[in-house]
């Protein structure tokens, strides 16, 4: 049957893949709270549409760092898409430029910077974890600028792995077979073995990644590119200023799908204060529980100037290939398109807090 919403995309993708890969890419940390509640959060939010507006043409179309895209939904940054199929990272940009969205692709991606940025006809931004090793950092910001790449995404929620329990009970570590290719393979051994009740990713992340960063780092990394940096993990306002003091270019609201801190706010609920935290010309996005274009929509209008998506365009991947993963990105478009129409607010430029129905009062069902 043909897909007609991303839930057809995840029923066929757990038939495909190993129990330990699903686990592996939907788990998230502890009781997974924060996993349900980044969808519970769209789920109880209501839109407020008008009427008597010309709808006959829409537009989703925006331009982001520099950038012009046709859809306000991206690819978020993941690790391992051979995981999901053989032509990984190469074939999601293939889907990426079809759809004429943003490919953020991750540090630990598993076909080189260099091959993705030759299958991509749309623009890529490249995801950067603070490693111990800062040598193995400057390398991939020069391979990046050098292949093109127009942005760079610095994760600061991760100064360790969280709990991920599903993976620690799996055992799970990333098969011989599957390689972070752009990282010197000695930094990358850890991940490839599981210790009992632990993961190869938890202690890969416990060897290599740098938990003393702090926002003084920033200018060492400002200092080596000339590319626009993205901090992805921004929760609160606090940090929110901090960022834009600090320089930075855009800010992506993200709790890491709830893979991080269990309990932590869904990344919708913290996206009002972070917009308004920042000055109205620094860019802000979001990730974390987007599965339909109503999602996009109320995201848009509560303050994202896009959203990047993760786990369905992995279950895309696993089902079809390139073909499976630009099908996911044109169902968003599509209901995005549709929401557009409906809410009587044809152009994203049109979305704004009034869209969206306001909060009741706590104290009222």
């Amino acid at each position: 049957m043909e897909a007609l919403e991303l839930a057809d995309f995840e029923r066929a993708a757990r038939d495909r893949l190993p129990a330990g890969t699903w686990d592996f890419v939907q788990g998230g940390s502890g009781a997974e709270r924060t996993l349900a509640a980044n969808r519970a959060r769209f789920e109880q939010c209501r839109l407020r549409p008008r009427t008597l507006v010309d709808v006959s043409a829409t537009d989703q179309g925006l331009t982001l760092l520099g950038s012009r895209l046709e859809t306000p939904v991206g690819i978020a940054p993941m690790a391992y898409h051979q995981l999901f199929h053989p032509e990984g990272e190469v074939a999601t940009a293939r889907a990426a430029g079809r759809a004429g969205a943003l490919m953020v692709a991750g540090i630990f991606a598993s076909r080189t910077l260099e091959s993705i940025a030759e299958a991509a006809t749309g623009p890529l931004w490249l995801q950067l974890y603070w490693l111990r090793r800062r040598d193995v950092l400057t390398a991939l910001v020069d391979r990046a600028e050098a292949a093109g790449y127009r942005a760079l995404v610095l994760t600061v929620d991760a100064p360790r792995i969280g709990r991920r329990l599903r993976d620690a009970r799996n055992g799970f570590a990333v098969p011989a077979h599957v390689r972070a290719v752009n990282v010197d393979q000695a930094v990358m051994a850890a991940s490839h073995r599981a210790g009992p009740g632990s993961s190869g990713i938890a202690d890969h992340a416990k060897e290599q990644f740098d938990p003393t960063l702090t926002w003084a780092d920033l200018a060492w990394l400002r200092e080596r590119t000339r590319l626009p940096i993205v901090l992805k993990g921004i929760l609160t306002a606090e940090d929110a200023r901090l960022a834009a003091e600090h320089g930075v270019d855009a800010v992506l609201v993200s709790n890491h799908g709830g893979r991080q801190l269990d309990g932590a706010l869904p990344s919708l609920a913290a996206l009002p204060e972070v917009a308004a935290a920042v000055p109205p010309n620094l860019p802000v996005l979001l990730d974390g529980g987007v599965r339909t274009g109503t999602d996009v929509a109320l995201a848009v209008a509560l303050g994202a100037r896009a959203v990047l998506i993760g786990r369905p365009l992995l279950w895309g991947l696993a089902v079809d290939g390139e073909a499976g993963a630009a099908r996911v990105l044109d169902l968003l478009k599509a209901e995005l398109d549709d929401a557009l129409a409906l809410l009587g607010r044809p152009r994203l430029s049109d979305l704004d807090p009034t869209a969206v129905a306001p909060e009741p009062p706590a104290d009222r069902p």
